[in-house]
């Protein structure tokens, strides 16, 4: 008589990164079946995903008023409001500081936050078609691309 290996033992037996294989092998599928509690609306998601092409744009903004600034009151201020990043201000040769591109990038968190609060208030029992969202993040997103792109805009030093 073969001896049998009760099911219990057998996936014991397996080593973990099988289990491990057989688990993720199954994970879609927990998706697939959907919520209980779907989103009736999408206007939560569109402000979300909207603002961040707002706040790209917002960064690209300031950067332009920084660069084209001659007298760096500009650049100066930035750097002042991006003073609270570590590495804004490093003395160290060996590790240098990231400069105003700290304020900068405290604008894109301005722009981002603020326009999602007030795009999440806004929208937030409206139905946004998917076209729509994609369409302004499509937007978005290539205009701060292109703004970063030195022929268009001349003015900008390319170091």
């Amino acid at each position: 008589m073969a001896r049998q290996i009760s099911p219990l033992k057998e996936q014991t037996s397996e080593p973990f990164y099988s289990r491990t294989w057989n688990q993720l092998k199954s994970f879609p599928s927990g998706l697939a079946e959907g919520s209980k509690n779907p989103p009736t609306t999408s206007g939560s998601a569109a402000a979300a995903l909207i603002s961040a092409g707002i706040g790209c744009v917002t960064m690209m903004i300031s950067h332009h008023f920084s660069d084209g600034d001659k007298s760096k009151t500009v650049e100066n201020l930035l750097w002042t409001l991006g003073s609270w990043i570590p590495g804004s201000h490093n003395p160290s040769k060996l590790w240098g500081n990231i400069g105003s591109y700290s304020g900068k990038e405290t604008m894109l968190l301005i722009g981002w936050l603020s326009s999602w609060l007030v795009l999440s208030q806004l929208w937030k029992n409206k139905q946004i078609k998917s076209r729509t969202i994609f369409f302004w993040m499509f937007v978005l997103f290539i205009a701060a691309t292109v703004m970063s792109w030195h022929p268009i805009f001349p003015y900008l030093p390319l170091t």
